[in-house]
This record gives structure tokens, sequence and C-alpha cells, in this order.
């Protein structure tokens, strides 16, 4: 039975020595990939807010708002990053101050591809969240002499911002992995950094197990922030669910 049982402890431990080996590497890459994430999501909520305001409550500017979720909705992400890296070539507009902050020019040109993109989905989520809010909330607003903007501002939208969390949930763990295809435009992170030591050994196998676990990892932990995030925000009796991808 001790015997059946070395082949198995000596697998464990090649796996655990080639993870003490290769995660530094891909640790690098791993911390790209959470910047991307969380700058992508955070610069994309205020274009989202405004986008998802002017599609519920706007005249004219609904279409426009309409025209711009449609757009990078409906084309794909990859697609987009590419316009902005070979089409537009803007890794090489990048201003001064900004290219030292990565050594690869093209993160800017990925987080800025990721904000438009998320910026779309978000505003669908915060869409979805206004709807939901009790119309006789803005009418109360207003009875109380807060103008339209201001009854939009301090009653709906905090309202429809606790409901969008879900969908909010939704598109944090598709940015993790969508971030995968920075990749593609030569950004450095979790993927790319994978790609590169699996070309070196040939262990292709154990380096993307390797490397699937770590997205998993970043996947379960931005589910339980959000989580917590929702109901540390949550108002008794009250709550929604918007729509993901």
């Amino acid at each position: 039975a001790l015997g059946a049982g070395l082949p198995v402890l000596s697998g464990v431990f090649e796996a655990a020595a080639f993870a003490v080996e290769y995660l530094p590497a891909l640790a690098t890459g791993l911390w790209l990939t959470v910047v991307l994430t969380v700058v992508s999501t955070l610069l994309g909520l205020p274009i989202a807010v405004l986008l998802s305001v002017t599609r519920v409550y706007g005249t004219a500017s609904k279409y426009l708002s309409l025209i711009y979720t449609e757009l990078f909705r409906g084309t794909p992400l990859l697609a987009q990053l590419f316009v902005l890296y070979y089409g537009l070539d803007l890794s090489g507009a990048v201003p001064g101050p900004l290219q030292g902050v990565f050594a690869n020019r093209a993160v800017w040109v990925a987080m800025l591809g990721f904000v438009l993109n998320s910026a779309a989905y978000q505003a669908e989520y915060i869409r979805s969240a206004l709807i939901s809010v009790d119309e006789g909330q803005l009418t109360a607003g207003r009875a109380i002499g807060l103008s339209k903007v201001r009854s939009i501002r301090y009653v709906v939208l905090p309202q429809g911002l606790r409901y969008a969390i879900p969908g909010w949930t939704n598109e944090l763990v598709y940015l993790i992995k969508y971030s995968s295809l920075a990749a593609f435009i030569t950004v450095p992170e979790l993927f790319n950094r994978a790609q590169s030591i699996a070309s070196e050994n040939f262990r292709y196998t154990a380096v993307f197990v390797l490397t699937a676990l770590l997205y998993l990892g970043l996947v379960l932990s931005a589910t339980r922030l959000m989580s917590a995030v929702e109901d540390r925000v949550a108002i008794p009796g009250l709550g929604s669910d918007a729509e993901g991808r």
C-alpha cells in the first residue's frame, strides 16, 4: 500500500515544485491582470452611469447612448483592441508622463479598450436597474421640491446602483477572463506570461492548468468581494437583479 502511494506523492511534490518555480513569473502577469480589471471597471463606471441615465431619462441623447452601447456590445472585444492598437496605433499617442508607468505602452491601449467596452455593458446593467426602481420614487423626489436631475441623482440612482451590483459582479468576472485578450496586443498579463513560459519549457498542460487555477482564484475572490459589498449596502426590503451578458 505504501509503495502504491509513492507515485502519487511523487506527483504531488513535482507539481508543488513546478508551481514554486513558475509562480513568481506568473505573478507579474497576474498583478497586471488585476490592475487591468479593476481600473477598467472603475473608470468605466462614471461613463456607464451617464450612458444609462441618458438612455432612461434623456430625449435625443438617449439615441447617442444607444448607439454607443450597441456598438461596443455588438462587436468583438478583440476586434476593438485591434482597431485601437494596430489600426489607430494609439500606443504611440500615450502622453509622456504615462509612458513610464508600464514598461509596455500597449497596457494603456488595452486599458482604454476595456474601459470603453466595460462602460457599455455596465450601462446596460445600470439601465435595467434604474428601470426596476419604482416610478413613484422619482415622483416623490419632485414632490419635495427636487428638480428632475437632482431627484435622479439623490433618489433614483442610489437605489439603482444597489440593484446593479449582481450585474457588476458578472462584469468583473467577465473582465478577469477577457483580460487575456490583451495578450494579442503584446500586453504581458497572465495569459501572455503563461504562453511565454510554456513556449520555453514545452510543459503546456502544467503551465495552463496552473494559470487556470490562478484565474479561478481571481474569479472566486471577486465574487466574494462583490457579495460582501452587496450585503454591506443592501437596503432591507429592497432588491433586484440586473441581467448579465
